[in-house]
């Protein structure tokens, strides 16, 4: 049985969650690698952070998990932070580049 929910839900959460110390959701900077959901609605994330020693590394994770495990019908979210391929400006949105004057 499919999740009741869609990855285009997911990501509208993700998409609320912002870096600290820039402007732009985690989703548009290129942060987010990859989005499973099981049939049971469990939700696996492949993210990374800007840096490895990105000053929210330990509470960033846990809050992309908290607000994807409150999706309606989401039976709990992990959140698995990786660095490789390692992050760079390219991997930014059109968007997210022209709100921090990349373009």
């Amino acid at each position: 049985m499919p999740a009741p929910f869609k990855q285009s839900t997911v990501i509208a959460v993700l998409k609320t969650i912002h870096d600290p110390e820039i402007p732009v959701d985690i989703y548009e900077l290129g942060l987010i690698y990859e989005v499973k959901i099981t049939g049971d609605g469990f939700v696996h994330i492949e993210m990374t952070l800007t840096s490895p020693n990105c000053p929210v590394a330990e509470s960033l994770p846990a809050e992309v998990e908290e607000k994807v495990s409150g999706i309606e019908g989401a039976t709990g979210a992990k959140v698995n932070i990786v660095f490789d391929p390692p992050w760079t400006q390219d991997l930014m949105s059109e968007e997210a580049k022209l709100e921090l004057g990349f373009l």
